[in-house]
This record gives structure tokens, C-alpha cells and sequence, in this order.
């Protein structure tokens, strides 16, 4: 699941934007493995996917959920998880 996603125009680069610093190394490389090197990728992509990754695990995600959230972002939402709601 390699993924080329670019900053759409007006999304600023900055600190906000960046990858967990306590991200463990076997999660940063499965990241870096996928293209993800910015947070704003992340919001891109579904948490199922993300946790298909190898070297992505529960506290991975669970850093990089607190961290999204920080900034104001959010997993993606699967089609079905919409069709569920009422």
C-alpha cells in the first residue's frame, strides 16, 4: 500500500504536520515504506489500513489517533462506516 500523497494547495508544511517523535522505529520505517512522512497523509488513509502495515501496532495507532487529533485531523472514514450511520 504505497501511497504518493502530496499536500494540496494551501496545506502548510509545519510542526503540527509531523510524524510522532516517540513513533517507534519499526512503525516509522513501515511508514516511511508506505510514502507516509507527514501527518497530513495519515488523514488520508483509514485506521484498518494504516493497522495493515507491518510494524504497525495498538500503540503506534494510539500515538499517531493523539497526535492527529492535536492537529485538528482525522483517520478517513471507510464507505461503509458511513453507510451505517442513520
Amino acid at each position: 500500500m504505497k501511497k504518493d500523497i502530496q499536500p494540496s494547495n494551501g496545506q502548510l508544511m509545519n510542526e503540527s504536520d509531523e510524524l510522532p517523535a516517540k513513533l517507534a522505529k519499526p512503525a516509522q520505517r513501515a511508514l516511511a515504506q508506505a510514502g507516509i512522512t507527514r501527518l497530513h497523509q495519515l488523514s488520508e488513509i483509514t485506521e484498518a489500513e494504516l493497522a495493515k502495515l507491518h510494524g504497525i501496532g495498538p500503540n503506534a495507532i494510539k500515538l499517531i489517533r493523539s497526535a492527529l487529533d492535536a492537529a485538528g485531523k482525522a483517520f478517513a472514514h471507510t464507505e461503509a462506516a458511513e453507510e451505517q450511520k442513520p
